[in-house]
């Protein structure tokens, strides 16, 4: 199985025990306190009924009129400040639910405006963020120089741990800001930075939904609307840095195994020369002929019997029965005055790598040693050197 698939397997093994862990703590602490406040808001209810005499169909009514007045507590809501305010939670995914089109058109252009606007949200924060990236390690390295630091290059440790800091800072700003505006405390303000620049986006707390703040309020809308979408670069940022650089493992080890393939195809296309031996320790020529086919025999062997050998043999003629590179044309052979067979047999043939050439050797007559320096079956060498470098550099000639 290749790396890729273990990866993904493993992922996908991680992320649901990952649910079931976050399901498991989630009902262990919401589930009591939801019984203890649904006790309280039923006991509730039914003072007021008592109180003042309402009756189911009076109480129902009066709930759907409140719960539809929520969110004009804000103002218009649909001027172009609270518009542009949906535009923002609709493409970068936020999605508080604190306002929704309520005609048709306005879904239908929803589905459309969102369909065009994600895609081009999620590509220009990750421009951004690789472009802070590069800045942020640019200015880490002017940092280290000026305090004469032996190593200048900038890790990815430390690229992690800017980033980190950065997003922490970022939090901590708006939580503060939001805090004084809204009135919320400072650990429910950085709850709702972090929801809203994680694009969670619950809508437990939204800003902007107080006192008309929307129409009243323009310095604080206008820090908003920018913090929000500074905010999510400077964790689009974070993100491209850790978690993108994980998920490009998998197109490093499909390039790789790409790189591999081809290497083996190059190695399986080349020729190759093996010795073939079988009971007659003939030795020939192989070529592949493609990816995964078998070898064709460039050199046929004619098919002879042993006496037949030693008949010719005598009479100064012999099949060539065997065929070695140059590197076997050493001087010492020739100066021995006699090699046998078995010894010629047995020398060192090395592999040669053609490209397009090939061989074909028919019949080589010779005396009582044949010119490419080894005996044939039953004959010896008696030449003198002379004569046998010359047969020596002719056989060279020929190949």
């Amino acid at each position: 199985m290749k790396k890729q698939n273990i990866r993904t397997l493993s992922l996908i093994l991680c992320m649901f025990s990952y649910l079931l862990v976050g399901a498991a703590v989630f009902d262990a602490l919401e589930s009591e306190s939801e019984i203890s406040r649904k006790k309280v808001l039923e006991q509730k209810q039914g003072a007021l009924k008592r109180k003042y005499h309402f009756s189911e169909e009076d109480y129902g009514e009066i709930q759907r009129v409140v719960l539809q007045s929520e969110p004009h507590r804000s103002g218009k809501q649909w001027r172009f400040a609270g518009s542009f305010y949906f535009a923002i939670t609709v493409i970068t995914t936020i999605g508080y639910g604190h306002a929704a089109p309520g005609t048709d058109a306005g879904k239908v252009f929803c589905m459309f405006y969102a369909v065009l606007g994600i895609p081009l949200t999620l590509v220009m924060f990750q421009s951004l963020g690789e472009r802070m990236n590069t800045f942020v390690r640019f200015l880490l390295k002017k940092v280290k120089k000026c305090f004469h630091m032996r190593k200048t290059d900038v890790s990815m440790e430390n690229m992690v741990f800017v980033g980190f800091l950065s997003c922490i800072g970022t939090l901590c700003i708006g939580a503060a800001a939001f805090s004084y505006f809204e009135g919320w405390t400072f650990f429910h303000s950085y709850y709702y930075c972090f929801i809203t620049l994680t694009t969670i986006g619950f809508g437990d707390f939204v800003a902007l939904q107080k006192n008309e703040a929307l129409q009243k309020k323009p310095p604080y809308v206008a820090f908003s609307f920018m913090y929000i979408l500074v905010g999510l670069t400077v964790i689009g940022a974070f993100l491209n840095l850790v978690v993108l650089r994980f998920l490009t493992m998998n197109s490093e080890d499909e390039r790789r195994d790409a790189e591999e393939r081809e290497s083996l195809r190059r190695a399986q296309n080349n020729i190759s020369l093996r010795r073939k031996d079988d009971d007659r320790s003939r030795s020939s020529i192989f070529l592949p002929l493609g990816d995964r086919t078998s070898q064709l025999n460039l050199i046929p062997l004619i098919q002879e019997d042993t006496e037949k050998h030693r008949r010719q043999s005598a009479g100064g003629a012999s099949r060539v029965g065997s065929f070695c590179t140059c590197m076997c044309y050493k001087s010492h052979l020739c100066d021995s005055p006699a090699i046998s067979h078995q010894e010629t047999l047995n020398c060192h043939t090395n592999p040669v790598y053609y490209n397009s050439i090939s061989y074909r050797i028919d019949e080589i007559s010779m005396s009582t040693r044949d010119n490419t320096g080894f005996s044939s079956p039953g004959s010896t060498c008696s030449q003198t050197n002379q004569s046998c470098h010359e047969y020596l550099r002719q056989r060279r000639k020929s190949i």
